[in-house]
């Protein structure tokens, strides 16, 4: 039988990591407001930010999820979750997406002077970051449900996550409204910080008595969304910027940091 201290303690750990994480967010876009951010430590922190994810779902979250609910569950959950963040990018960008050395770049870019995507870069940057703390959030709160240690280690790879998108989001907001963009950039990271504490509250607080199998597909639904955007977004920001490959050096720290907290 759970005690009330033990319950009090996991309330007080859900609250410290959905805090933390939202917090993240807005550390981030202060960090990124109080001026140009070098392009090599936007490289290793972006880097350490995906390998730590990366480690986070193959050690932690996809095991979980098997154990609980079975292998032929779990790749679907993943799939849906995967798919569900690449139908949402395919409709921020009309349905084309491709890599400027790409052959179809050239149809991207008569598209585009057609239809713009729709809205600014900052829109579409804070947008699809909203729109990934969701995941994020409900992952927290269903980690914790499922086993408090998948749970802060979840916790702790998305407050990295957060801190780093808070500051690239406040660097593209500075470019586009100049040095008094302060106003801008706190709305928008406090925006993402709200959009996560809400559904890891929903998480913790709603899913957090279901079934242990409904628990793993919900954790391999989170973990196929941020496997999107980790491999989409992280990946390619941290090795434009890198030097020295300190974008593969720091991807391999951060997994490899996780793979040795595996089991702790």
């Amino acid at each position: 039988m759970i005690t009330a201290g033990e319950v009090a303690a996991s309330n007080f750990t859900f609250l410290l990591l959905a805090s933390g994480a939202a917090l993240a967010s807005l550390l981030g876009g202060w960090l990124g407001s109080r001026g140009k951010i070098g392009t090599l430590f936007l490289s290793i922190s972006v880097g350490m930010a995906a390998g730590v994810l990366l480690g986070t779902f193959v050690f932690e979250m996809m095991p979980s999820a098997a154990s609980a609910a079975g292998k032929i569950p779990t790749i679907t959950g993943f799939i849906v979750g995967f798919l569900t963040v690449y139908i949402f990018d395919l409709y921020i960008n009309h349905g084309f997406m491709a890599g400027n050395e790409s052959d179809e770049w050239h149809k991207l870019s008569r598209l585009h002077r057609i239809q713009r995507a729709r809205g600014s870069n900052v829109t579409l940057l804070a947008g699809s970051t909203a729109i990934e703390e969701l995941i994020e959030g409900l992952s927290i709160g269903v980690g914790l449900a499922a086993d408090p240690g998948l749970g802060i280690m979840i916790g702790v790879a998305i407050i990295l996550d957060n801190l780093v998108e808070g500051m690239s989001i406040a660097e593209i907001i500075r470019a586009e409204q100049g040095e008094n963009a302060s106003r801008s950039i706190y709305a928008w990271t406090g925006m993402i910080g709200l959009a996560l504490f809400s559904s890891a509250t929903i998480g913790w607080a709603l899913l957090s008595d279901m079934a242990a199998s409904i628990l793993g597909v919900l954790l391999a639904i989170g973990a196929g969304g941020m496997f999107y955007l980790t491999i989409v977004d992280l990946l390619p920001r941290s090795a434009k910027t890198q030097y020295q490959q300190s974008a593969a050096l720091a991807v391999a720290v951060g997994f490899l940091s996780i793979f040795a907290l595996t089991g702790f």
